[in-house]
């Protein structure tokens, strides 16, 4: 049977968003159709919309940081229901019995599924996903602010798991924005001592608010290279490309160099930084099912949130002009 509802809707790349009926089909056996409360916006809409990255098929409906309700359950759905509070983000299904699904890496399967990557997303009444992937929100989180950890939360807490982050270590996130303020909090949380590298002058007292324990100019020279072998992880956030030789020589022996903002030019480093001191440049997208659930079991148990700006889901244009021109401080949030 065949359902329509109201969504966002990008008509070509670039092109404003406009109000139009989406067509659901039947509803899969696996499936959960959840009524969006809240989406987040995340700059991989932006790109998404703009066709950035090459696979957008319009019209697209943006939207992968989605906190709603549980409407529908497909017939063999296990371990949510209707009626529950959920959130869903990058990701809305994998295959469930490749290697890296059965060994618990679901997002690294090579059949996974985008929530808004040939579906439609959740700048719209509702949004469907395999059930492994709609996340029951724990109820000491504010279902108003929690959509950007789905995507935002997850992209810089998974590193902390399977990289092997341990309290003890000295780590640095390159970039305080949408990422960079989330990665500050968790890292601080988990015992780690936090520097934030920003060129922004303005944002140094609002990173030491968000736990880190100093600031480093990452224009200032003097100060990068008097820094030089004294952290263990550097987390960059940033997507755009900086001089990476300098942070390698930031990282101690074993130090990493990891990349969740999504730089598109190659980032060139000579070997021999590498070699010598037996460091490592890695990359991560989001976390598994089980990882998000700890996540956010970590983010109620430590009061960790998002800064967000409220938007109206009508106003998502506006919304959108304020991500561009790169005022959001530091997550927007539409609600219906």
């Amino acid at each position: 049977m065949k359902k329509t509802w109201e969504a966002w809707a990008a008509a070509a790349a670039g092109a404003k968003l406009q109000k139009q009926t989406v067509v659901f089909g039947a509803l899969g056996p696996e499936e959960v159709e959840i009524r969006v409360e809240s989406c987040g916006i995340c700059h991989s809409d932006l790109s998404m919309i703009d066709n950035d990255w090459g696979m957008s098929a319009y019209p697209l409906v943006a939207g992968h940081e989605v906190v709603g309700v549980i409407e529908e359950t497909g017939a063999a759905v296990k371990g949510v229901k209707v009626g529950d509070r959920v959130g869903l983000g990058w990701f809305a299904g994998s295959c469930l019995s490749c290697t890296p699904c059965m060994s618990g890496r679901h997002q690294l399967c090579g059949s996974s599924e985008q929530t808004i990557v040939g579906r439609h997303g959740g700048f719209a009444e509702r949004v469907r996903a395999h059930w492994s992937w709609a996340i029951p929100l724990p109820a000491a989180l504010d279902a108003r602010k929690a959509g950007p950890l789905f995507c935002g939360g997850i992209t810089v807490f998974a590193p902390i798991i399977d990289g092997g982050v341990k309290p003890t270590h000295r780590v640095g996130v390159i970039g305080i924005g949408g990422l960079g303020h989330l990665a500050l909090q968790f890292f601080d949380k988990w015992g780690c001592h936090v520097t934030a590298f920003t060129s922004s002058a303005d944002k140094a007292d609002e990173a030491r608010a968000l736990g880190a324990d100093a600031v480093l100019d990452s224009r200032d020279a003097i100060a990068m290279k008097q820094a030089a072998g004294s952290f263990d992880f550097l987390l960059s956030t940033v997507n755009v490309p900086l001089d990476w030789s300098e942070y390698l020589n930031l990282l101690g022996p074993d130090g990493t160099l990891h990349f969740v903002g999504a730089v598109l030019e190659p980032v060139a480093v000579p070997v021999f930084s590498l070699i010598g001191g037996r460091k490592k440049i890695t990359g991560s997208p989001l976390g598994s099912p089980a990882t998000v659930k700890t996540m956010l079991d970590f983010a109620a148990r430590h009061g960790i949130a998002a800064q967000t700006e409220d938007f109206a889901m009508s106003d998502v244009n506006a919304a959108l002009d304020h991500l561009r021109a790169g005022k959001a401080r530091y997550r927007l949030v539409l609600h219906r």
